[in-house]
């Protein structure tokens, strides 16, 4: 099972930036906009539709208000397994440090999956920073 790490410090409030991740319907507005142009809430899923035009089925697993942590799948396409979990911890006043951790089969899917997510921090940082402005 291929396994993708991704961190992200950011200049920002903890609570404002997990305010901001566990708004399951809105990242396209408060996350990854441009990245993610729409997502529309469909039950304990999201239907996330990405600035190339693809799309996903994204079905809520957990949201940890205690640890900060969103978790989610894939569910149908390419992959055999998906488990996406997004966590926020605080890193000092005013800063806070994001990991995005992803597991999947199959293994093949990694490396586009990880110039993705390398793509979706470039626009999350600036939003994300914005929204955690205090």
């Amino acid at each position: 099972m291929a396994t993708i790490c991704k961190q992200l410090m950011l200049a920002a409030d903890v609570g404002a930036v997990w305010d901001a991740l566990r708004d399951f319907g809105a990242v396209h507005e408060r996350v990854a906009p441009g990245f993610v142009v729409a997502t529309t809430l469909d039950g304990d899923a999201r239907i996330v539709t990405f600035g190339n035009g693809a799309s996903a089925r994204e079905r809520l697993i957990s949201c940890d208000d205690a640890e900060r942590r969103l978790v989610y799948s894939v569910v149908g396409g390419k992959f055999t397994h998906d488990n996406t979990a997004v966590q926020v911890f605080g890193d000092g006043d005013g800063r806070c440090r994001l990991v995005w951790t992803r597991d999947m089969l199959p293994d093949e899917l990694a490396p586009a999956i990880a110039a993705m997510m390398d793509q979706a921090l470039t626009v999350m940082r600036p939003a994300l920073e914005r929204a955690g402005r205090t």
